[in-house]
């Protein structure tokens, strides 16, 4: 089930992402007096699902959800239409248009998603606010989930103070600061530290079996005993909170773990928070330095309310919600465009994390959540303005170097360069797209 409303959430944000991009290029070509033969949402290899046709316009669904597209007449496509390109020009046709009117409509695409991404961040800020968790008010630091995070320099109770010299404000940009930047700099007892990052950080990212890297520190809340266990023995229960063990308080999870390995092998005193009071009980820790059972992570919001953070809470109006709208999302692209630069290093590892549909629709919940869907269909609109407007063949940005020569040299590159060009196009975005959901594939094993 929690697949099937994973993957109902992706096609629903691609189908609105795709049919708007694909109007990008439909309006202009209209207003321009130029035929549209075809407009698709997905692709349409031998039949399609549904068609009508309208006018000189067939509007149908394909049966390959891989994007869409519109045919435009006189246009060397991903149709591949070379037998309409030896007849003689007809007005209507792309190629007929001035070079200024084919760069709108080649551009339209990419200028929807752009506009489309800012929009959705603009409404979402309207409707929900925002809250987050400023690394200011990480009084204790943070606990180091992971053992990468250690493998990496950092320390639980480590306080996040800025990257490559830039102040972090908020803890949810830490992990992107990490990956994006050469040094660390946080507060440790006190002290000012700095931490240089690997080139290979984010290989080893991907290569962490918990992707949680840091996390708040939260309190050891008992969330199920393992039968048998010296914490069934010594008579935990669910929902105990650990403060004590030996009479030395312990307020966080993290702590309660570095007491327990220090005592392996030895009986201790734990002194448990139940239902408001305080309870002593007697455990053996096994030579792991463990008892045997499993703490909750609560929330941040459940933090807030347990009075262990104050998150900072941001409301805005419609028209202040347009210009915080246009920030998140220039922020939200800049980080996109940095990470995607990072797949051109092969030393970094980025490649391996290359990801197809199986990678995207993972970043959706398990439950729908309107929130959280509208922010992830104006990331992905933006990541797809980024994406097609790369000068690659066969994609809007690759058309459009074509018309900025032609506008240039005055007189457009010939038919033949097109073709080829549009068929190398199609070989590396086919293979790039193999090769990205092929790295889907071999994470499921």
């Amino acid at each position: 089930m929690d697949i099937l409303i994973k993957a109902s959430q992706l096609l629903a944000s691609l189908s609105i992402l795709v049919i708007l991009h694909e109007l990008g290029h439909f309006i202009p070509a209209k207003l321009f007096k130029t035929r549209v033969e075809k407009f698709y949402l997905f692709f349409d290899p031998w039949f399609s699902v549904l068609k009508k046709k309208i006018g000189d316009t067939e509007y149908g669904v394909g049966w390959l959800p891989l994007g869409g597209y519109v045919k435009i007449s006189g246009m060397i496509d991903e149709s591949m239409d070379k037998d309409q390109m030896t007849k003689p020009t007809k007005p209507w046709e792309f190629r007929a248009k001035p070079s200024w009117q084919r760069l709108i409509i080649m551009l339209g695409g990419v200028t929807v998603n752009l506009l489309l991404g800012i929009f959705i961040y603009s409404m979402t800020l309207y409707v929900y606010g925002e809250k987050y968790l400023p690394n200011k008010n990480l009084t204790n630091g943070v606990w180091c989930v992971s053992q990468l995070a250690n493998d990496l320099g950092f320390e639980n109770g480590d306080k996040f103070i800025a990257a490559d010299g830039e102040k972090i404000e908020r803890f949810s940009d830490v992990v992107e600061k990490i990956i994006l930047s050469k040094t660390i700099t946080v507060e440790r007892n006190g002290v000012s530290k700095d931490i240089g990052m690997p080139a290979d950080v984010i290989d080893r990212f991907l290569g962490n079996e918990k992707q949680l890297l840091f996390y708040p520190r939260v309190p050891s809340v008992v969330s199920s005993i393992q039968e048998n266990s010296n914490a069934e023995k010594a008579g935990l229960k669910k929902n105990d909170i650990l403060v004590g063990i030996n009479k030395q308080t312990v307020k966080y999870h993290d702590e309660v773990k570095t007491e327990l390995g220090k005592n392996k092998g030895k009986s201790v005193l734990l002194t448990v928070e139940r239902n408001g009071e305080l309870i002593s009980l007697n455990a053996s820790i096994d030579q792991s330095g463990l008892l045997g059972f499993t703490n909750t992570i609560p929330s941040l919001e459940q933090l807030e309310l347990l009075n262990y953070y104050s998150l900072a809470s941001n409301e805005y109006s419609f028209f202040s919600s347009i210009p915080a709208g246009y920030k998140k999302a220039i922020k939200k692209l800049t980080s996109y465009i940095d990470q995607f630069m990072l797949i051109l290093s092969p030393s970094s590892g980025a490649y391996k994390g290359l990801g197809g549909f199986g990678a995207i629709g993972s970043l959706f919940p398990a439950t729908w959540d309107w929130e959280v869907f509208w922010n992830l269909t104006a990331f992905l609109s933006l990541m797809l303005a980024f994406m097609n407007v790369l000068p690659i063949p066969a994609l809007d940005g690759g058309h459009v170097v074509f018309l900025l020569y032609e506008m240039i040299v005055g007189r457009p590159a010939p038919e033949k360069v097109l073709e080829y060009a549009q068929t190398i196009g199609m070989i590396l975005l086919l293979s790039l797209l193999v090769f990205a959901n092929g790295n889907d594939i071999l994470r499921l094993f």
